[in-house]
């Protein structure tokens, strides 16, 4: 009789190929399909384990996987994801279990499991974090879908999973879209991150730090509370050199950033659910103002500002800086878990954020010691109005904000460009206001549109309107 194998695996791209060689690592037989037959041998080719099984046909394939099937597809989000489905759910059964490893929008995989759940096919939106390097030794995976789905896939999960602690980063993290949601969130946060430490970097630059003081920089602060994975790959990327030139690298790559639409998203659902999140929302439009470069060479011509020059004493400004990012990344996380609370609590999804935490601290892109304390916060039930109000993260914002301050303020006055900072410091003040100018915003509304009031003597809830001059001209 032949052996059936435990999982199969569709789309054998660099995360494909990672995640196969991952299982087969970890005793898992795998049956691997892609649209290039090259795609397949290379990945069986390179596998020592003899773990990897390749077919030609979605039919063999199918016929190869144990009851209930359990495919894992990684491919592109979007169409090619619609495409797999329509090609493989023919051939699948009841109870078999469809598993979408891309970074899909989370309304298409709630669309998805409606759709195949009328065929008692089980569909799974997982969000996999950590890259290459992650997949194929050990990434935080955050699934979604039906809790009898995580059950089978569940012992896979945990044994490729990255490891804190002894603690698999995987979770189940709700119903329907819930995984790839979170992802989407993790990939917002991502942005954001990214952005504060490249602000970070350009203010040491007109400090007059070169590369491997900066390295240097960066080394050291992920020895302390910034200790994270895009703190340390920093560090890595200034000390490099170009091969071709000998210059550091950072000096010979292309200012001009891509992206590939997850931080868009975050914008999107964050504007339809009414949440703050100014951080990202600075970084993704840093992104795109990168990649304006033709048009931005000509206005650095035309366009009058300071010197781009920071004149205070290295050592002084490089721990102003540390209190800084340091601030402006908890807002940034703060905003991600107040998007994540508002939308759990719409669609009923129970995410746990403390979970979410602690899975987030091995093998994705914002893994970071402060995970730690994010847990905690969130600990036993606790579930605090924000972060931001945290004891741990409140004494931490206050000590930093004066220091935050003057760095948003001399990156100003210096014409830095710190957009995802002064984004941050400017949601903690607006947060921390007793009072906004929103009373004068509310009655410019009700003047043009009679949109109405509440007034601070009445009780709440009560609508007030006032009759206005009329305006001439």
């Amino acid at each position: 009789m032949t052996t059936k194998h435990p999982i199969g695996l569709i789309g054998l791209g660099v995360m494909g190929r990672s995640l196969a060689l991952n299982l087969a690592d970890h005793g898992f037989d795998v049956s691997l399909h892609d649209r290039s037959p090259q795609a397949v041998a290379r990945s069986v080719a390179d596998d020592t384990t003899g773990r990897l099984h390749g077919f030609e046909s979605l039919a063999d394939f199918v016929a190869s996987l144990a009851a209930p099937r359990k495919v894992l597809m990684m491919v592109n989000a979007g169409a090619p994801v619609d495409d797999v489905i329509a090609k493989i759910a023919p051939l699948l059964s009841p109870g078999d279990i469809l598993v979408d490893g891309g970074n899909s929008l989370f309304a298409d995989t709630e669309r998805r499991s409606a759709e195949l759940a009328a065929s008692g096919l089980c569909f799974v939106g997982a969000g996999v974090s950590g890259g290459e390097e992650g997949a194929r030794k050990g990434p935080a995976i955050m699934p979604g879908g039906p809790v009898e789905a995580w059950t089978a896939l569940r012992p896979m999960f945990e044994a490729i999973s990255a490891k804190v602690d002894g603690e698999p980063c995987v979770s189940h993290i709700g119903p329907g879209g819930a995984g790839h949601y979170v992802k989407m969130v993790h990939n917002g946060i991502e942005y954001g991150d990214m952005q504060l430490i490249c602000e970070a970097y350009a203010q040491m630059r007109a400090a007059g730090l070169d590369t491997d003081a900066m390295a240097a920089v960066f080394e050291e602060w992920n020895r302390g509370e910034l200790r994270s994975y895009l703190i340390e790959i920093t560090a890595r990327i200034l000390a490099q050199r170009d091969p071709d030139t000998g210059a550091p690298i950072v000096d010979v790559i292309l200012d001009k950033a891509g992206q590939k639409g997850t931080g868009q998203w975050t914008l999107m659902n964050a504007a339809q659910n009414a949440v703050v999140v100014s951080t990202m929302g600075a970084a993704v439009d840093a992104r795109v103002l990168s990649s304006m470069k033709a048009t931005r060479l000509v206005a650095s011509t035309r366009l009058q500002g300071p010197e781009a020059r920071i004149d205070l004493p290295a050592a002084e400004w490089v721990e102003l800086l540390r209190q800084a990012l340091y601030a402006s990344k908890i807002v940034s996380y703060a905003q991600g878990l107040d998007l994540m609370r508002t939308m759990s609590a719409q669609r009923g999804w129970n995410l746990d954020l403390g979970a979410i935490a602690r899975l987030w601290r091995g093998g994705c892109i914002i893994r970071a010691q402060f995970l730690n304390r994010i847990a905690e916060a969130h600990a036993d039930g606790q579930a605090p109005a924000s972060l931001m109000l945290a004891p741990y993260f409140e004494t931490a914002l206050n000590g930093a904000q004066p220091a935050w301050r003057r760095v948003v303020a001399q990156a100003m006055l210096a014409g830095v460009p710190v957009p995802a900072m002064s984004a941050s410091l400017a949601f903690f003040d607006a947060f921390r206001s007793a009072r906004l100018p929103a009373d004068l915003l509310q009655a410019q509304r009700d003047f043009f549109g009679a949109h109405t009031y509440e007034r601070i003597d009445r009780p709440a809830g009560q609508s007030f309107h006032t009759v206005w001059p009329e305006v001439q001209g």
